[in-house]
């Protein structure tokens, strides 16, 4: 069976990627709307009825004018703005969230595609408070390392052009405690406040890996190292796109270094728990582009439509 595919926003980055995805694939149709009448409302509301599936690739206020224009009720939705993260008449998606997730995928027609920054976190802590040894009350922090891709073309142009010294440096940002992702953040691992949080962009294109650090004494009674990487391990077990890796390896250091970019061109996110008796340091990582974006986007329309899993992402695994 042929599912016809549109794309709304196909000129962005994520847009661009999920077309890479999509290209060749015998069971998708894509539909191409003409360049010149890629922002006229009316012949984009034609491409988004006519579609089985439709990816909005678009700003928070683009997707919403977006979905107005959908009357089909047979058109699935994938959004990846920030638009219907947290909204209950949308399912999330990311189909390792829990127990059911995938079957909400299916059945929905309204997805909403998860931040790359908040993808990392909540793979690493919903678990842990799904298994009570992360309290929900636990003050949570996070930062996160991202390469400038996750900025969007503009971004892309000014690092590509060089010329600027400030952009050798790693440089944080969204230091007001307002960054986009954190409502999700909070409301999908289940926490009652959202971390603090910092991300920060680095001199490289892809990859990102978000790190949370815990004092064990502040967890549930007794808790160890070796009980938080079970309960990741136990949670993921049989996932083909999460790896919880071995604790306590050398190989998952660089000569004691941290790879950021180890996950590039996957749809594949690896989870590290580090540390000592006292304190632990949890890392997710993975391609912002892929899982952390157009690939988590092609698994959950897979989910949809009851194709396998990684059909056009075996290749990145």
């Amino acid at each position: 069976m042929s599912y016809k595919v549109f794309v709304d926003g196909q000129e962005g980055t994520t847009g661009l990627r999920l077309l890479d995805y999509l290209a060749g694939r015998p069971d998708i149709e894509l539909l191409r709307i003409d360049e010149a009448k890629r922002k006229d409302s009316a012949e984009r509301a034609r491409f988004l009825n006519a579609a089985d599936v439709a990816f909005l690739c678009l700003p928070d206020a683009a997707s919403r004018e977006a979905v107005s224009l959908v009357s089909n009720p047979d058109t699935c939705i994938i959004d990846a703005s920030t638009a219907f993260r947290t909204d209950s008449g949308w399912t999330y998606g990311l189909p390792e969230l829990a127990a059911g997730q995938r079957e909400a995928i299916r059945a929905s027609k309204r997805i909403a595609n998860p931040g790359c920054h908040a993808t990392a976190f909540i793979l690493l802590v919903r678990p842990l408070v799904d298994a009570g040894l992360l309290p929900k009350n636990y003050p949570l922090s996070a930062f996160s390392l991202t390469g400038y891709s996750g900025g969007g073309k503009s971004m892309i142009a000014q690092y590509e052009a060089g010329g600027d010294a400030c952009l050798k440096s790693p440089r944080p940002y969204a230091m007001g405690q307002a960054h986009k992702h954190l409502p999700e953040m909070r409301v999908q691992t289940g926490i009652a406040q959202a971390p603090v949080f910092n991300p920060i962009v680095g001199d490289f294109l892809k990859g990102l890996s978000v790190t949370v650090p815990l004092h064990l004494d502040r967890l549930a009674s007794g808790t160890t190292l070796q009980q938080l990487h079970e309960a990741l391990r136990q949670h993921y077990a049989g996932e083909r796109f999460v790896r919880v890796m071995p604790l306590e390896d050398e190989s998952n250091l660089d000569n004691g270094f941290f790879d950021v970019q180890a996950c590039n061109d996957t749809n594949r996110a690896d989870l590290f728990v580090f540390g000592n008796a006292e304190r632990a340091t949890l890392v997710a990582r993975l391609d912002n582009l892929g899982k952390g974006a157009a690939g988590a986007a092609v698994q959950c329309m897979n989910v949809h439509i009851g194709a396998a899993e990684d059909a056009g992402l075996a290749s990145g695994l």
